[in-house]
C-alpha cells in the first residue's frame, strides 16, 4: 500500500516516481495486491461532482496544479497496470483521533474532511476484504 502525500519541500513527482518503485519492487517479490491514496480532487472520467467539490477541484488546479497533475499520473500508471489495484480517494485529512466509521464507495464529498486514522481503517478493510478492486472509492466521514 501507498499513503504518500505532498509537502512543500518535496519533488512535484513524488506519487509517480515512487509508484514506479513499488510497481518495480511488487513485480520482483511477485505480488499483486496494491492499494494507494490521493486526493479526492482526483477524478475519474465522467463523474458526477456536487457544486462543492467543483469548487475544490478548481482551487486545487490553481494552487495546487502540480500536486494534482502529480496524483492524476500515479493514478493512471496505477490503472495501467496487471495489478489488483485500488485507489482510494480522500478528502482533506484531519489529525484526530478518528470514529472509527467512515463512508466508502461512490459518495458525494465537497468540503468534506476525514480523520487520518478513518481512512486508515479504510484501506486496510480493503487490503484484508479485497474491496473495490479495479476501482477509484472515495472515503469520507461517516
Amino acid at each position: 500500500m501507498s499513503v504518500l502525500g505532498q509537502t512543500d519541500s518535496g519533488p512535484d513527482d513524488l506519487l509517480t516516481v515512487a509508484g514506479d518503485h513499488h510497481f518495480d519492487a511488487m513485480a520482483e517479490a511477485d505480488v499483486d495486491r496494491f492499494v494507494t491514496l490521493v486526493g479526492a480532487g482526483v477524478r475519474e472520467e465522467g463523474e458526477s461532482v456536487p457544486l462543492a467539490g467543483k469548487v475544490v477541484g478548481a482551487a486545487l488546479r490553481l494552487f495546487a496544479r502540480e500536486v494534482l497533475a502529480d496524483a492524476e499520473e500515479h493514478v493512471r500508471r496505477t490503472r495501467d497496470t496487471d495489478l489488483e489495484w485500488t485507489v482510494v480517494r480522500a478528502p482533506r485529512l484531519n489529525d484526530g483521533d478518528g470514529t472509527g466509521e467512515y463512508r466508502a464507495g461512490d459518495i458525494r464529498l465537497g468540503f468534506d474532511t476525514i480523520d487520518r486514522p478513518d481512512v486508515a481503517a479504510f484501506i486496510l478493510d480493503c487490503l484484508e476484504d479485497d474491496l473495490y478492486v479495479g476501482e477509484m472509492p472515495k472515503v469520507g466521514s461517516a
